[in-house]
């Protein structure tokens, strides 16, 4: 969806409370009403005629190309996102992911994608892009020499970035990577979870094109499933009509609780980020911890980099045990009491996860190895990944301290 009369004057926490907010859409109401149609009707055949042609975002059509609803979250996803043209909404994140990625590459193509990225992502490359002919390689996106070596050689349509990287945290050089992506005309794009456009600009940065999972941090409650893909106006155009093509669409009423979270997001986000950056703190200093992998604290590899090109960050980081028992990083979260076990992130509640990066890597090393993050030992490190919610910092971290004192203890 397109953006329409955005306020770049005004600043983020102001534009995020009205972008999207059309008069003709609201009405007398704050919120867009929920509109639960899939036929549009027409006064007359003169009228069906005049709007079947024209394919234009907000206008009616029929219900797979949104209604009110759709049109202004993604109205105000685009506000929010510097130098995008339009959004597209998705059913799920790894939707946008496929979506994007269809939307650029074709039968032929070569995709080079960042070694620390979304494991589901890395399995688009291997699974579904593969069985149509588009092969892929790895990269590791803290070289830049190796990655524009790479680049020269093997010439892809496309990069995949992420940055921070999946479970393992590393902040890549993005506005540099997306630099040499293009001089080779191949198209960047991001998957933007960790940050969102209010963290990171990845359109002003010199990505084509920048994705995010909004079932996290937009929708903020842990009951939604949706992604985005925002783009200037030439992959935009891409990225609508492929996702047409494909049948993609969101619920409405999902796409109203998408716009009710993206509201209190910043808020949100501004608590998680301050209670994430205590408590990695903590744990930085804890005995039972060999490594902390957080771009929020001064003394991780990645946060000059956070430091320059952020504005913002997330509940979201990963810290590595210092025991070579595999199994240990189970033990310490089945210990926790106010950490649930599961998949996702981003809401309210925090989560707690054994990761085990080491086994997804294949063109850099992994800080769960010891002999790649400078610790003692051979062979592999359990780690964990935690999301701090909005539960007081001060309470996650005694939990933390009594689940990691029965390490000790065993």
């Amino acid at each position: 969806m397109s953006s329409n009369g955005d306020d770049k004057r005004t600043r983020i926490g102001t534009r995020i409370t009205r972008a999207g907010r059309r008069s003709e859409w609201t009405g007398a109401v704050v919120n867009p009403p929920v509109w639960r149609a899939s036929t549009h009707l027409y006064e007359n055949e003169a009228a069906r005629k005049a709007a079947t042609g024209k394919n234009r975002d907000g206008q009616f059509f029929y219900g797979r190309r949104g209604a009110p609803t759709q049109w202004s979250l993604a109205e105000a996803l685009t506000q929010i996102e510097p130098g995008a043209a339009g959004t597209v909404l998705y059913p799920s994140g790894v939707a946008a992911i496929a979506g994007a990625l269809l939307a650029v590459l074709k039968p032929g193509d070569h995709l080079m994608m960042c070694d620390n990225a979304y494991d589901p992502s890395r399995g688009m490359a291997s699974g579904l892009l593969a069985r149509m002919g588009i092969t892929h390689s790895f990269f590791d996106p803290l070289d830049l020499d190796a990655f524009e070596t790479q680049v020269e050689q093997e010439s892809p349509r496309a990069v995949w970035l992420e940055s921070p990287g999946s479970l393992t945290m590393e902040v890549c050089d993005v506005p540099a990577l997306a630099a040499i992506a293009r001089r080779a005309d191949a198209v960047s794009l991001i998957d933007n979870t960790w940050a969102s456009g209010l963290g990171f600009a990845a359109l002003e940065h010199g990505c084509d094109i920048t994705m995010q999972s909004l079932s996290k941090h937009v929708g903020g409650h842990s009951d939604l499933m949706m992604g985005s893909a925002s783009a200037g106006e030439r992959w935009y155009k891409a990225l609508r009509h492929t996702a047409q093509a494909l049948g993609q669409v969101v619920s409405p009423d999902d796409a109203a609780l998408a716009s009710r979270g993206l509201r209190t997001m910043k808020v949100r986000l501004d608590h998680s980020t301050a209670s994430a950056a205590r408590v990695a703190a903590w744990l930085a200093d804890q005995p039972q911890v060999a490594r902390v992998m957080c771009p929020l604290l001064e003394d991780d590899p990645g946060h000059a980099l956070w430091q320059r090109d952020f504005t913002g960050g997330c509940g979201l980081f990963s810290f590595v045990l210092a025991t070579g028992d595999m199994k240990a990083s189970g033990r310490v979260v089945d210990a926790l009491n106010l950490f649930g076990i599961g998949y996702s992130w981003g809401g309210y509640e925090s989560l707690a996860l054994p990761i085990f990066p080491h086994e997804h890597r294949l063109a850099m090393a992994s800080p769960t190895k010891p002999s790649d993050a400078g610790l003692a030992g051979s062979g592999a490190r359990p780690a964990i990944r935690l999301s701090i919610g909005l539960e007081d910092p001060d309470d996650l971290i005694a939990d933390l301290a009594q689940a990691l004192a029965q390490m000790d203890a065993e």
